[in-house]
C-alpha cells in the first residue's frame, strides 16, 4: 500500500483537466501508467482518486457485503455512483467529468490532498472550509480517534 503525502493547489482548465503537480507525479511514477478510479468522497463535497489497485483492494471489501441485505445495496449503490476510470495523460492531466465537477463544486482553483492512501480533489475555497471547521475540535477528534488504540504510541 503506497501512502500519500502532501497539499497541492492547482488549477482546473475550462474542460476541467488538472496538470498534476511534479511533486506529486513522483509520488506516482510507478502507477502513471495505469488506471485511476475517481469518484465521489462520502463524507465531503469532494473527489477521491484511487489508484487502481487501491480501488481493487476496495472493491474486494465490498463484494463481501451481502447483496440479499437492502442496506448493503443502498450502500453499494450510493459507493460507487459516480465511479470513473481515468488515466492520466502525456503530459501529467487527469481529465475530471463534468457530473463529478459539479458535484464537487470545482472551479478553477483546486487542491489535491492526500488522504494515507487515495488522494483527494477539492474546489480550494471548499477545502479551506472543511480545514477550518475540522480543525475547531481536532484535539478532541484525535484524542477519540486515536488516543484508546494507540495511547502514548504516536508521541
Amino acid at each position: 500500500m503506497q501512502h500519500f503525502i502532501g497539499t497541492y493547489e492547482c488549477k482546473a482548465d475550462s474542460k476541467g483537466r488538472i496538470m498534476l503537480p511534479v511533486a506529486l507525479k513522483k509520488q506516482l511514477a510507478h502507477n502513471l501508467s495505469d488506471q485511476f478510479v475517481l469518484k465521489r468522497a462520502v463524507f465531503n463535497a469532494c473527489l477521491e482518486l484511487y489508484p487502481i489497485k487501491e480501488w481493487d483492494a476496495m472493491m474486494e471489501k465490498v463484494n463481501q457485503l451481502n447483496r440479499f441485505n437492502k442496506k448493503n445495496n443502498d450502500f453499494i449503490r450510493r459507493f460507487t455512483a459516480g465511479v470513473r476510470l481515468i488515466e492520466v495523460d502525456s503530459t501529467g492531466r487527469l481529465l475530471i467529468p463534468k457530473d463529478l465537477i459539479v458535484h464537487a463544486g470545482i472551479s478553477k482553483e483546486t487542491v489535491i490532498s492526500s488522504a494515507v492512501n487515495i488522494l483527494e480533489i477539492w474546489d480550494k475555497e471548499r477545502y479551506e472550509e472543511a480545514i477550518s471547521e475540522a480543525t475547531m475540535d481536532f484535539g478532541d477528534l484525535a484524542e477519540e480517534v486515536m488516543g484508546d488504540k494507540y495511547g502514548d504510541q504516536l508521541s
